[in-house]
């Protein structure tokens, strides 16, 4: 491919790719060979950024198919013959694993796609391969690596593998981040979108969740977990999420979502003027060093010139003031994931096998422990112990009733904004959307990132604000590889 092609695809946006297409400029074979190239000179050679986990043999054949059918006359959407990686949790049915970077699941072909792979599918997008993630999405042991996983190894932060990559979906932020993909699939029970899109520079929505089908991936939590897109942009972020969003008869936390998600629709109007937009003060600033302490303030400020007032409470959420813990989490994993294992003929029956296997292997599947997972056996897997219940109706009650929901309505706000890494807990047990923004980076190098939060179902105000904060500030830059 020539140089100058590369160039023009280096951090290009969806609607400048589809925009290549439609002139004879480009074809989405040429576009997925220009991926291909990267992944092979930079994702297991040169920095090793050990993103990727798994690649689509067949992605150059459905690349081709997707070039045919726009000569035909036939463009199936914004995503037709664009190159997308999925996270290694969401089942795919086709020749690459479902494995949630486990040893323990090697051997593991999803028979049926995953409600959100199916989607892609039929919206004409490539599907490149599988992106490497924190073993069991991070829900394995307590000092895991944020990045790792026995099957894939160790995902590298493009910008200096001396920055935390951050959890779970750290392949899919990386690999975006490096331009190995348009946009990447990711999913989260608590951060795992939001945190890693913030560690790489890029955008990551957390939907509500029920906004997007929990069908077919491997679970964690089943009231928090939600897949989400991750992309350099945020208009390409929404066109991926409209994509994704929709009903699914096999997953009743879809049935509430509102009949018609449109996300992007005069976007490029979007405004901060007259917003109000609220922060915890304290609680927002004291985990903060002092470089992040200047870009929050930073954030604030630009904010405020764009015309939103700044809402400064003493608390958002008594959840602030409580000592966290899994309760919910170590429950409910245990229930789906033999479920999950049960559905999908595994070679494994359940997560006591799961265990076993990693005690059987020590020395290549234990490098960090399982203790999340011995805790979770011990649970009842039936979700009845006092123990889980109260601590679910605590979550909600105090993220949502008392928390997002009263202080949005008791001081008119019209979100809520955050250091990312700080506060994305309390969006993740309420279950509501938050959407993560390139925001600077430290004195270090390091990348920092802010995220917008709000009620339900909320997305499209959520990414409006995001956007129009993005072309204010235009702080991602791409990393030097």
């Amino acid at each position: 491919m020539e140089e100058t092609k590369e160039i023009l695809l280096e951090e290009a946006t969806i609607d400048h790719i589809q925009s290549l297409f439609g002139e004879g400029k480009l074809s989405s074979k040429e576009l997925t060979m220009y991926y291909l190239k990267r992944i092979a000179e930079l994702d297991k050679n040169g920095p090793h950024i050990n993103a990727v986990i798994e690649i689509n043999p067949d992605a150059l054949f459905i690349a081709e198919a997707m070039d045919k059918e726009r000569k035909e006359g036939k463009v199936r959407s914004a995503w037709h013959g664009i190159p997308v990686l999925l996270k290694d949790n969401v089942n795919t049915d086709d020749a690459m694993h479902t494995s949630a970077g486990s040893l323990a699941m090697v051997g593991n072909y999803a028979a049926k796609d995953a409600h959100a792979a199916a989607i892609l599918r039929k919206s004409g997008a490539v599907i490149l391969g599988k992106t490497n993630l924190t073993e069991w999405a991070n829900f394995m042991a307590l000092h895991m690596p944020n990045g790792y996983s026995s099957r894939g190894g160790q995902v590298q932060n493009p910008y200096g593998s001396q920055f935390d990559v951050s959890g779970s979906s750290s392949g899919s932020a990386a690999a975006v981040s490096a331009n190995f993909c348009m946009a990447a699939v990711g999913t989260e029970t608590s951060g795992s979108i939001v945190c890693p899109a913030s560690s790489n520079s890029i955008v990551g929505i957390k939907p509500t969740v029920g906004l997007v089908s929990r069908q077919g991936i491997i679970p964690i939590s089943s009231s928090q977990d939600t897949a989400g897109p991750m992309a350099r942009t945020v208009k390409d972020a929404a066109l991926l999420l409209e994509i994704l969003a929709g009903v699914d008869q096999a997953d009743p936390a879809t049935w509430k979502q509102p009949e018609s998600i449109e996300l992007t629709s005069g976007i490029e109007t979007a405004s901060l003027v007259g917003l109000r937009i609220g922060i915890s003060e304290d609680y927002f600033f004291k985990p903060l060093n002092d470089s992040q302490k200047k870009l929050f303030e930073r954030t604030l400020n630009v904010l405020e010139l764009d015309g939103a007032t700044i809402v400064k409470l003493r608390e958002i959420s008594p959840l602030e003031n409580e000592d966290w813990d899994y309760n919910v989490l170590l429950h409910e994993f245990k229930s789906g994931i033999n479920a999950y294992l049960s559905k999908n003929n595994a070679r494994l029956s359940s997560l006591k096998e799961i265990i076993e296997f990693n005690n059987n292997q020590a020395e290549s599947a234990l490098l960090h422990g399982q203790e999340l997972l011995l805790a979770s056996e011990k649970t009842s897997g039936t979700l009845t112990e006092p123990a889980y219940l109260n601590a679910r109706l605590n979550d909600l009650n105090k993220s949502q009733n008392l928390g997002i929901d009263k202080s949005m309505a008791e001081y008119s706000l019209d979100a809520i904004v955050y250091p990312t890494n700080v506060w994305y807990g309390i969006p993740a047990k309420a279950g509501y959307p938050s959407i993560s923004v390139p925001a600077g980076f430290e004195e270090n190098g390091t990348p920092f990132g802010i995220s917008f939060c709000a009620e339900a179902f909320s997305e499209k105000k959520l990414v409006r604000i995001a956007y129009a904060f993005e072309q204010a500030t235009h702080h991602r830059k791409a990393p030097k590889l």
